[in-house]
């Protein structure tokens, strides 16, 4: 028998890939020829051909998306989703080739459904909330009969960038983005605002959120409260710094890890290797990380003309020692100071384009500047001189206090508020030479997908095939430092996986702190431990990863339920 598989997923990669490799291995134990479309819109030669389709006795497409059908008109045909596919594959290709049914589609079909929505998803990093997100509302969205389209802003850029016309023939535009994301393009659209946190736990909750409560905004003006999403405000801003800082933190943070290779001391040797590392890490990336943050808070706030001034805040924080802290006050000056001159300077029609590019700039900066010398500079610098003296001379107890409170925060939400926070307050201690706080945040930030990764090993019986699946793809998340390789298992049993990570997190973090590691890069998991003198007592480090990763991993294992999946496949109608 001759199988044509199609897989698709809204960005295109995790789901479809680990879709295909599964059902191909399948059908080849089944004694099955097949060829296999990982579907990608931007990809069209990669569509399996007019010859590979005839030649098929039957067409297999597992998707969470809608696609276009046609080209298979004429050929048996099932249609089903990951969920439905993956959890007994062998069976479940049985089945599927006995219930498969000819397919006939014509155009008017595919251009009609329910309200159309476009959607853009982003968080801080731009790795799994971001994509996570996207691909929860595109079934969700399926489910519910409507049409949408989604844009990724990820790590490395937009994905499936909207066009023109989709944002024309949309009726709502939901932002599903923990950063502030233009919205220029949008004009005259309803829009509605949430997190992505939001989207991916109640995905149909928030689209039918979207279909009515989305309002217009205009360009320029202050957001009505009604479009206002959990995620807006204070937190959002600060969130926004924290997505364009970190690039800059990590790139320094592990350059000035490689310096560190040829000894701890060698950078002090004028003219070497080392030398130049640290100047290109430490005196570069460290000290524009806090004028970014200030600068990109202001910007969220103000837009462009919030840019300028909150940078200089930033630049003169750290000038004055007020660092991590100082900076994010700079932003929040700066950003609000710009928005009131924007609001209350009123000038004649003629002058108004002067506004943006002069007086708010330059107002905005001599306000944020004047207040952060005179008022805010020194006292903020003498609290960090403060919580710095502190930190280095605490004692065992206090040190194993905090590792347990941090760990623990770093597992509560996975990526959320609580978890950025965490990891947002180690990052900043980085600048002052405190290295112990960081190290105990990036191993308990490790626990919960490794820890739930082992959980699917050691209780395999009671994971689904797609959950084990899952587990193994939230270990190697875990082993990089990604801690949202566990939400698909959080989202699912929230009131097992997140005490038994906190568990985990906590007992990590505690005995990062009791050990006294002190980690010199912020990112890179266990990969970091590679580079030399990165990590101090590395093999203690890896001790507390282990140990609370197996705490998390066996408390799962005891007290997750057996999970049932019911085989359900639905043949296409004709």
């Amino acid at each position: 028998m001759k199988l044509a598989i199609v897989t698709a997923c809204p960005n295109g990669q995790v789901s479809s890939l680990v879709s295909a490799r599964l059902l191909e291995a399948a059908a080849q134990r089944l004694g099955w020829s097949t060829c296999v479309e990982m579907h990608d819109p931007a990809r069209p030669e990669r569509q399996l051909s007019t010859a590979a389709i005839a030649d098929a006795d039957w067409v297999l497409v597992v998707s969470s998306v809608d696609l276009d059908l046609q080209r298979f008109n004429g050929k048996r045909l099932l249609r089903s989703t990951p969920a439905q596919a993956l959890a007994d594959v062998d069976n479940f290709l049985r089945e599927a080739a006995d219930k498969a049914s000819v397919v006939q589609v014509d155009a008017a079909e595919v251009k009609t459904g329910g309200a159309r929505i476009v959607a853009v998803t982003a968080c801080p990093t731009g790795v799994a909330h971001t994509f996570m997100a996207a691909e929860a509302l595109q079934q969700a969205a399926q489910q519910m009969g409507l049409q949408l389209s989604v844009e990724t802003q990820g790590s490395v850029g937009a994905r499936n960038p909207l066009s023109a016309a989709a944002i024309a023939e949309a009726d709502v535009v939901l932002l599903a983005a923990d950063i502030e994301v233009p919205t220029e393009r949008f004009a005259g659209k309803r829009i509605y605002r949430c997190g992505t946190g939001v989207a991916l736990k109640q995905a149909k909750a928030t689209l039918t959120k979207a279909l009515a409560e989305a309002r217009e905004e205009t360009p320029g003006a202050a957001q009505p409260a009604a479009a206002r999403s959990e995620k807006a405000g204070v937190y959002k801003h600060l969130l926004t710094g924290v997505s364009f800082m970190l690039p800059m933190v990590v790139a320094g943070g592990l350059l000035i890890a490689l310096s560190f290779v040829f000894g701890i001391e060698a950078f002090k040797e004028p003219g070497t290797l080392p030398a130049a590392l640290m100047q290109i890490g430490g005196e570069a990336a460290f000290k524009l990380m806090v004028p970014l943050l200030a600068g990109y808070i202001a910007w969220s706030i103000a837009d462009r003309p919030g840019l300028a001034p909150g940078m200089i805040g930033g630049l003169l924080a750290s000038t004055l020692g007020a660092g991590f802290i100082g900076g994010i006050i700079a932003g929040f000056l700066a950003g609000y100071s710009a928005r009131a001159i924007s609001r209350w300077l009123k000038l004649p029609t003629s002058l108004e384009a002067l506004k943006p590019i002069l007086l708010i700039p330059l107002f905005a900066s001599l306000f944020t500047g004047l207040v952060m010398i005179y008022v805010v500079g020194q006292p903020v610098a003498g609290v960090l001189a403060g919580l710095t003296r502190f930190l280095d001379s605490m004692g065992t107890t206090n040190a194993i206090l905090l590792g347990i409170v941090l760990g623990a925060m770093m597992c509560v939400d996975l990526g959320g508020p609580v978890n950025k926070a965490a990891y947002a307050f180690s990052v900043g201690l980085l600048a002052s030479q405190s290295y112990a706080p960081m190290a105990a945040t990036m191993a308990a930030g490790m626990v919960p997908p490794i820890g739930l990764g082992i959980a699917s090993f050691l209780a395999r019986r009671k994971f689904a095939q797609s959950e084990r699946e899952a587990g193994r793809a939230a270990l190697v998340l875990g082993l990089c430092f990604i801690s949202e390789g566990a939400i698909p298992f959080a989202a699912k049993d929230p009131l097992r996986v997140i005490p038994a990570s906190i568990a985990g997190g906590a007992l990590t973090g505690a005995l990062s702190m009791y050990f006294g590691c002190k980690l010199m890069a912020p990112h890179g998991g266990l990969f970091v431990m590679l580079i030399p003198n990165a990590i101090n007592h590395a093999l203690l480090y890896l001790l507390a990863i282990v140990a609370g990763s197996l705490l998390t991993g066996v408390v799962y294992a005891l007290v997750k339920k057996s999970e049932v999946v019911e085989l359900a496949v639905q043949p296409v109608k004709g």
